[in-house]
């Protein structure tokens, strides 16, 4: 009996494997890179990166290759180099012409940071999501099953997280354990048939069911707004936004929060008091078994937020979108639990 394609291994409805942005999050690399840790084997958490990866590239690419379609109706137009916008470096092909093979770095190196920031070093290569996104897009852009491989990783000590990427069929002719694991890990038809059923939908509502039934909010008034496990807690500056918050800590009511959203509204975050104070918040957030979000900060704060030693989960731009993603953050933590 042939061997049976591997399954889905994490909530494909979950934000997770809807919203890129998250999944490139360096703080939130950090914090899902530990948490699988602690929750997985590092089989299990390799799969899952690489198939979480894979979806989002695919994802991606199959709306970018989509927008240019009337480009490409038009007149020869190299659809793929146009749409091709991938989070790396890719240098010439190589291998014999019509090959499918590829070598490339990722010059952010954002999930080997985020991995050594949580973790420390590690004897193996960790960019499991970055070669998931990589095989994932390339998979779309040449409408083929396309495997990338790290072969080098700041996580282990090298100067740059480098992959090679080819066709599949290309790999199983070899003898390498890493694309062996990328090959018995992605189940290539399932997760196209996830992404076209995806892509195939009337566009989204932007808000999950959640805050459908949520009333506008007034950020002139101030108010804390809570609704179940997420909060919006307004910054009416340092001593007063932590006060609020260890008042709350206390309140019966707020005992199912498990996501706070902390509208900055635009405030300007200095580099001593200020600072410290958004670090105090998140650590007391995070004492009471809560992740935290920053909403609209001043674009002079955002190097201030950057350089934090207890950062928050994200930074948000816009509180409607922001409370929609902490609904969804919510969540997938039930769903985790």
């Amino acid at each position: 009996m042939p061997p049976q394609p591997p399954e889905i291994g994490f909530d494909a409805e979950a934000v997770l494997a809807r919203d890129s942005r998250v999944v490139l999050d360096p703080n939130f690399l950090a914090a899902l890179h530990g948490e699988l840790a602690r929750e997985l084997d590092a089989e299990q958490t390799a799969t899952t990166l690489l198939q979480m990866g894979f979806l989002h590239g695919l994802q991606d690419v199959t709306r970018a290759l989509a927008a240019t379609a009337e480009a490409r109706a038009e007149g020869p137009v190299n659809a793929i180099a146009n749409a091709l916008r991938m989070p790396c470096r890719s240098r010439e092909p190589l291998g014999t012409p019509g090959a499918i093979r590829l070598e490339g770095a990722w010059p952010d190196r954002h999930e080997a940071a985020a991995y050594l920031s949580a973790l420390g070093r590690r004897a193996e290569s960790v960019c499991y999501l970055s070669a998931g996104y990589t095989s994932g897009w390339l998979s779309g852009a040449f409408d083929a099953d396309v495997i990338a491989v790290e072969t080098s990783c700041c996580a282990t000590g090298h100067r740059a997280c480098q992959f090679e990427a080819r066709e599949a069929s290309e790999w199983t002719s070899g003898a390498d354990p890493r694309a062996a694991r990328s090959l018995a890990a992605l189940p290539f038809a399932a997760l196209r048939a996830l992404v076209r059923d995806r892509c195939s939908r009337a566009p989204e509502r932007a808000l999950p069911e959640e805050v459908a039934s949520v009333p506008g909010m007034d950020r002139d008034a101030a108010a804390v707004h809570i609704w179940g496990p997420v909060m919006v807690l307004p910054y009416a500056g340092p001593n007063e936004t932590l006060q609020a918050l260890d008042l709350l800590s206390r309140d019966p009511t707020a005992s199912a929060v498990s996501v706070i959203a902390v509208d900055l509204g635009g405030a300007i975050i200095d580099e001593a008091f200020g600072a410290l104070a958004l670090e105090q918040l998140v650590q007391t957030a995070e004492g009471w078994g809560a992740e935290v979000i920053f909403v609209d900060p001043s674009p002079l704060s955002e190097r201030v937020i950057a350089d934090l030693d207890h950062p928050p989960l994200l930074v948000e731009k816009g509180l409607e979108a922001a409370v929609a993603l902490a609904f969804q953050i919510a969540r997938s933590q039930r769903r985790s639990v």
